[in-house]
């Protein structure tokens, strides 16, 4: 089952002219990528892991095999004075090997200080399975057109995503009992493995109550003073423990979107987990599927394509709401309400379509067998639409 992934030709691409980077959450398939996929498709390659005492030696003594075409290196941001390592090695080698880096969630938040790697790498944030990559569905959107949404539909994959979500352990074992084990393993190792090596968390108990909590707060504005009196602790202390969470990959959050033609809520953002299987509230859950297949289509967008994607959500001061807008370089492209069986055009779309003279708005529901345009609006059901994205 799924013997590829949908970052895998691009890589192969960029390796040919610099070095690749691939980040993302823990357990998301960043290492299978690699040595799996990515290194079948050389002659030969040498794999080396921070964590092995042995690839250790071999990294710091510089001990690269002659004939292998491809390195990867595991872990490395562990290593002290890896930015500069990797970068004197690849200078001197470059004609030699090409330079695959991963490693755990940690590897954006290392990269982003100290020496600069700047004009000598590729980053890729690599997401879990979304409708469209199980369903080996190319990606061929076209930006500012209309989504490429086939006329196939695919409701077993979205109840598999829907319940079991998109880390590739669980959704290919799609067993319960395995879901929750998996849960809890994961987000203890989260902070015993990935966190409290990089942070010093005076209280970790906490915030691990907060990131509990999280799961109960998707898809509504986010409160960091609510969230501060339910587990009593300082404003500043959730405020920083919150963006620890997001840089390793646990939530993340987006942000209203603001114009001159509308009176836009300039606050607080809302909050989506990368794991929406912890979702207990179905409505929730379901918003949150969708706001991660469109956080993954942005992300991608970024990287690859090289424009500046981001996904918003639409609310004024009169509590109009839509929750989703896709824009590129701030320019609106599509807008996106998702509803799990309201099938009557909201308003609330239709003014913010028009109010902000957005090209494409989708009504996406859960509900399936309805799928029709009225007041350019296209009411869909999800399966249908998530197949238009990547």
């Amino acid at each position: 089952m799924l013997k590829t992934r949908y970052l895998l030709p691009y890589i192969l691409e960029d390796l040919k002219d610099k070095m690749v980077f691939i980040g993302g959450p823990r357990q998301v398939g960043k290492t299978t990528l690699c040595r799996n996929l990515v290194a079948g498709h050389f002659g030969s390659h040498a794999y080396f892991n921070w964590d092995n005492r042995a690839d250790r030696k071999g990294i710091t003594a510089s001990l690269w095999p002659a004939d292998a075409e491809l390195l990867i290196f595991d872990e490395i941001h562990k290593y002290r004075k890896w930015k500069g390592f990797i970068k004197g090695e690849y200078d001197k080698l470059k004609d030699n090997y090409k330079f695959l880096v991963t490693g755990s969630s940690r590897l954006d938040v290392y990269r982003r200080g100290g020496d600069s790697l700047q004009g000598r790498y590729h980053y890729y944030r690599l997401h879990p399975f979304t409708l469209a990559e199980v369903e080996k569905i190319a990606y061929t959107a076209s930006l500012f057109h209309e989504l490429p949404i086939g006329k196939g539909t695919h409701h077993e994959t979205l109840k598999a995503l829907d319940t079991f979500g998109g880390f590739p352990e669980p959704f290919i074992k799609q067993s319960i009992r395995h879901l929750r084990r998996w849960h809890n393993e994961k987000n203890e190792r989260m902070f015993r493995e990935d966190i409290l090596d990089v942070q010093i968390i005076r209280d970790i108990g906490s915030m691990k109550l907060l990131s509990d909590i999280l799961p109960s707060k998707v898809g509504s504005l986010l409160s960091l003073n609510s969230i501060r009196e339910d587990i009593e602790v300082s404003f500043r202390a959730v405020s920083s423990w919150m963006d620890i969470l997001e840089a390793f990959y646990y939530h993340f959050r987006i942000y209203p979107f603001t114009a001159k033609k509308i009176r836009s809520l300039k606050k607080e953002p809302k909050l989506y987990l990368w794991d929406w299987s912890e979702v207990q509230d179905e409505s929730a859950r379901f918003e949150n599927l969708i706001a991660s297949h469109l956080s993954k289509f942005v992300h991608f967008i970024t990287d690859y394509e090289g424009y500046k994607a981001e996904l918003y959500f639409l609310r004024d001061v009169d509590k109009r709401e839509v929750d989703f807008l896709v824009t590129i370089d701030r320019k609106p492209w599509f807008a996106v309400e998702a509803k799990l069986n309201d099938t009557a055009l909201s308003p609330h779309l239709l003014y913010f379509k028009e109010r902000l003279s957005i090209p494409y708005a989708y009504q996406v529901t859960k509900k399936s067998g309805i799928d029709r345009l009225e007041k350019g609006i296209r009411i869909i059901p999800a399966d249908k639409f998530l197949s238009g994205l990547i």
